[in-house]
């Protein structure tokens, strides 16, 4: 395995041993100082590729020193090549676990930053994940000297058959990336099902999106589903929406005067609620006359679906608030029924005979 060691090969391998000992010992706290620096800036993407860095420069600067060391020593030359290989296969593993990583996150930072482009969806992080991962797997193999020519083939080949048997799977990952592609659901979207299904989009992976609904429970649903499916998203093309509240008064009562106090209390509702756009103009719109009452709608402005709730809740309160002091009446819903006795038949009174009490 090795020559007679004597101390002229000892020390330097000692020496490139140390060195790269302390090589990964500076660049961690260079790289501690850095990741510091890279968390005071706007930018995400800074902090992965530092983040990566603290893990594949100290291995690397070790690595050196094995190899430094074992260089130095008197190893003969099948020793040799075969540590050689195992640092080259460790640094290579440690490379690409660590591309793997930054890529991932420079993809999920870029998605986050830009507007209407998933950024919490796993599914693009992931594949990109299994590509690096793969591509390093290959590259060891062709390291280590063996042919990946027919290991490609034979993926080639049995490709046709894993697409065969995993027909359902292969047609949600699809799925998924043609919903993210076109835009039509991002995370954090408000959408409703025509199956019944509503909720904030929490997640689009690789099979299924998650969907919380508004009781904090999770809907699972496959992709395939979701991508055939008549669905209404609320979030889209614009996140503000407007609701309609539907009201009566009673007939008797001044419609102007109605108006102007509606309108008064939608505009207090739209500046004091959280949730409700300031902006809004109001509207008040009679449109029926009802049984008992002229039916009108109020049409509110909401910034988000689940702010509709709240506005509503506190929009009711006050009008009808209101409406008790400005002695405005809205009546309950009355039913004027006519009851017609039956006719009766009175015979004719006979001489001396008292006429009938009729029934």
């Amino acid at each position: 395995m090795t020559d007679d060691l004597t101390l002229d090969s000892l020390v330097p391998a000692g020496i490139a041993l140390a060195a790269g000992l302390l090589g990964a010992f500076a660049l961690r706290v260079l790289l501690r100082w850095l990741a510091g620096q890279a968390r005071r800036t706007r930018w995400s993407g800074d902090d992965v590729l530092v983040d990566a860095l603290r893990t594949v420069a100290p291995c690397a600067a070790v690595a050196g020193g094995v190899a430094g060391a074992a260089a130095a020593l008197p190893l003969n030359r099948a020793v040799q090549h075969g540590v050689n290989q195992v640092l080259t296969v460790l640094l290579i593993f440690v490379a690409t676990a660590s591309a793997a990583r930054v890529i991932a996150g420079l993809v999920r930072t870029v998605t986050t930053s830009r507007s209407g482009v998933a950024g919490s969806a796993t599914i693009f992080v992931n594949i990109t994940r299994v590509l690096v991962l793969a591509i390093g797997f290959l590259v060891v193999l062709q390291t280590l000297g063996i042919s990946i020519a027919p290991m490609l083939t034979a993926l080639g080949v049995g490709g046709l058959a894993v697409a065969l048997a995993l027909q359902d799977t292969l047609a949600n990952l699809f799925a998924g990336i043609h919903i993210l592609a076109s835009k039509t659901v991002q995370p954090g979207d408000y959408i409703k099902l025509s199956s019944g299904e509503e909720g904030y989009v929490e997640d689009i992976n690789w099979r299924q999106t998650t969907v919380r609904a508004l009781s904090n429970n999770l809907v699972v649903i496959p992709n395939g589903q979701l991508a055939k499916t008549n669905m209404t998203n609320f979030m889209r093309p614009e996140q503000r929406l407007t609701i309609l509240v539907q009201a009566g008064v009673a007939y008797d009562s001044d419609l102007d005067h109605v108006e102007r106090v509606t309108v008064e209390i939608v505009a207090e509702v739209m500046t004091e609620i959280t949730g409700a756009v300031p902006e809004h103009e109001p509207a008040v719109r009679f449109h029926t006359f009802g049984d008992s009452r002229i039916g009108f709608t109020v049409i509110l402005g909401v910034g988000e679906f689940s702010d509709q709730y709240r506005i509503k809740h506190e929009f009711i309160k006050r009008l009808h608030r209101r409406y008790r002091e400005e002695g405005i009446r809205i009546p309950a819903p009355a039913r004027t029924i006519a009851l017609q006795q039956g006719s009766v038949v009175i015979p004719q009174q006979r001489a001396g005979e008292d006429a009938p009490t009729p029934a």
